[in-house]
């Protein structure tokens, strides 16, 4: 099993309790959901929905524009060896971004519970 697929499977497995596990949730300055990381048995994990997507309960996806699409998730372990790129994708309403492990890491020693991108 790759470390992907562990670290999704570690998140699937929180099932319900998926949103008590979250320890650090990204917005950008419009306060769109750009990405969220849990705690889970397999450790730190990092989840972002790539592409068009809508970002809350009461967001909707914009059909003429986006067509069918809602995005994709992508999951894989926070914490990494030297040979992990920093880079890690994301998205919101405002467009694609790339997010970098170590600030996440550094927000999450600080304590933090939110975490703001330009």
């Amino acid at each position: 099993m790759s470390t992907r697929e562990a670290a999704r499977a570690a998140l699937d497995s929180l099932g319900a309790h998926r949103r008590d596990a979250r320890r650090l949730s990204v917005r950008c300055s419009r306060s769109h959901h750009v990405a969220s990381v849990y705690v889970t048995p397999a450790g730190l994990v990092y989840a972002s929905v790539i592409g068009p997507h809508s970002h809350g309960s009461r967001d909707r996806v914009d059909e003429p524009h986006h067509g069918a699409s809602h995005g994709t998730e992508l999951v894989e372990p926070l914490e990494g060896g030297p040979l992990v790129d920093d880079a890690l994708p994301a998205s919101c309403e405002c467009g694609p971004r790339v997010l970098s492990r170590a600030d996440l890491l550094r927000a999450l020693a600080q304590g933090r519970r939110r975490f703001d991108v330009l």
